[in-house]
């Protein structure tokens, strides 16, 4: 008696890396979320230390009910 094939099949995904910009709230510069993970403390070339997520120009409609 043959037992079926059974081959493990594991289906491996990648985790989706989403490109996401930072902004210096003092010279606009725009940084990289990778960028920012490799320095050692979160901080402009300007020396200012808040940033902001820049955020995509598409602007969403909700329809209202």
């Amino acid at each position: 008696m043959s037992e079926p094939n059974q081959e493990n099949t594991s289906i491996e995904e990648k985790p989706v890396s989403f490109s996401v910009a930072y902004a210096c709230m003092r010279c606009g510069t725009q940084v990289s979320q990778s960028e920012l993970t490799r320095l050692p403390e979160i901080k402009c070339i300007c020396g200012f230390r808040v940033f902001t997520k820049v955020r995509p120009p598409v602007v969403k409609t909700i329809k209202a009910f």
